[in-house]
């Protein structure tokens, strides 16, 4: 099966997108998303001494903007990505879970291209 969506071209005013809290284990997750069919974009601000409060399956392309922040896997890697790194993940390919010390933000994208069974 295919997956095939069309966008028109539009651009996305960060400012007029309310922000919603996410509690974390310790620390709050801030987003900014712009749902669209089958694509998710969002802006992500971790507070300092975040950690995520699940491990998460879904598969994401993740850039870091400002900061710093650590990937960890559950089965015990983790990787530091700072200003200007990215990584990308399909979904079920990792189990994986965000932590901070000082604080980051985030360019964080995922839909059903990243959904490899579909």
């Amino acid at each position: 099966m295919s997956i095939h969506s069309s966008f028109p071209f539009q651009t996305i005013d960060w400012e007029a997108i309310a922000k919603t809290s996410h509690k974390g284990e310790s620390g709050t997750a801030y987003w900014q998303t712009l749902q669209l069919p089958g694509l998710r974009i969002r802006i992500v601000e971790y507070s300092e001494e975040y950690l995520a409060d699940h491990w998460c399956r879904k598969g994401h392309i993740v850039h870091c903007l400002e900061g710093e922040f650590i990937s960890e896997s559950e089965d015990g890697s983790s990787f530091r990505l700072t200003k200007g790194m990215t990584y990308v993940v399909s979904d079920d390919l990792s189990s994986h879970r965000s932590k901070t010390k000082e604080g980051t933000k985030l360019l964080i994208i995922d839909g059903d291209f990243l959904n490899p069974s579909i």
